[in-house]
């Protein structure tokens, strides 16, 4: 067994002993990282990668058995076909979300459709669908303006236009009442009180997690927002907390403005967002 191996075997085993799920994934990232290769070439390396590495990769275990993320030690976090910068300051996005980046992609928009995303945070969503849809017009805004910093990192040298602003505020992004085709969001929806992992608790902005007691303080605004917003036809997706998909389906219906409200689950199966198309007019009180 090579010496580079037996250290990545090691720190599995600390991190296992630690609690962590993906020990030897995670092993494997930091000594990749550590080396200067990509994870898929560590098996050509028969050596260790130059007398410094061990020291390096020790600090890095360390701080991983410490429970500090993954993504903040690699200094990025992969989201669909994008490698984001991320770090102290902005959320980690997750595969959750994934899927409703596949929703949201495999929509019939117009070439040149004019897309939203409400708490872009790292610019995540904002990024990839404008990867996926160079013609659009993607704004993405977030109220910290240490997310920002990130996504206008992550978003440089493309046209997506990012924004600091509070997404409940009264009024936001006026000048486009009816005009949007897309609206995405992943709010911050936890309801206050759950019991979190160290690397979400202790690491991520709680104001990207917390949503109230319920979870719902952020996506109410937002489902009037959209409602505001889109154009008729126009397309609106939520992620939400795992059990509160049926409260999050009654706020956009309590709008009176969306048909084909659904709910649709994660790549796990777990509920996780939920999907609407604008009325072409507001449900009257003689409707219902």
């Amino acid at each position: 067994m090579t010496a580079l191996r037996r250290a990545i075997d090691s720190a599995a085993a600390v991190f296992a002993a630690a609690g962590i799920d993906a020990a030897r994934r995670d092993a494997e990232e930091l000594a990749a990282h550590a080396a200067g290769t990509d994870r898929s070439r560590l098996a050509l390396l028969d050596n260790l990668p130059d007398d410094g590495f061990l020291a390096r990769y020790g600090e890095l275990v360390t701080a991983r058995s410490e429970r500090v993320p993954l993504q903040h030690l690699l200094g990025t976090a992969a989201f669909g076909p994008a490698i984001l910068r991320v770090g102290p300051g902005v959320f980690i996005p997750r595969p959750e979300t994934e899927a409703m980046l596949e929703w949201a992609t495999g929509q019939h928009l117009r070439d040149d459709a004019v897309i939203v995303d409400a708490c872009t945070g790292s610019g995540a969503l904002a990024l990839t669908l404008a990867m996926h849809r160079p013609r659009a017009r993607v704004i993405g805004i977030d109220d910290s303006p240490e997310a920002l910093c990130y996504a206008r990192i992550n978003c440089a040298g493309t046209a997506v236009e990012l924004l600091q602003a509070d997404v409940t505020a009264a009024g936001l992004l006026a000048e486009l009442d009816g005009q949007v085709d897309l609206l995405v969001t992943n709010p911050p929806y936890i309801p206050a009180g759950v019991e979190l992992d160290p690397e979400v608790a202790e690491h991520d902005p709680a104001h990207a997690l917390f949503g109230g007691d319920d979870g719902m303080v952020v996506i109410h605004p937002l489902a009037a927002l959209a409602a505001r917003l889109l154009r008729p036809g126009g397309l609106f997706a939520v992620e939400h907390d795992d059990t509160t998909s049926a409260a999050t389906v009654e706020s956009i219906t309590a709008t009176g403005c969306f048909g084909a409200v659904t709910a649709r689950s994660d790549l796990t199966g777990r509920p996780r967002f939920v999907t609407a198309v604008r009325n072409d007019q507001p449900r009257s009180s003689a409707d219902e």
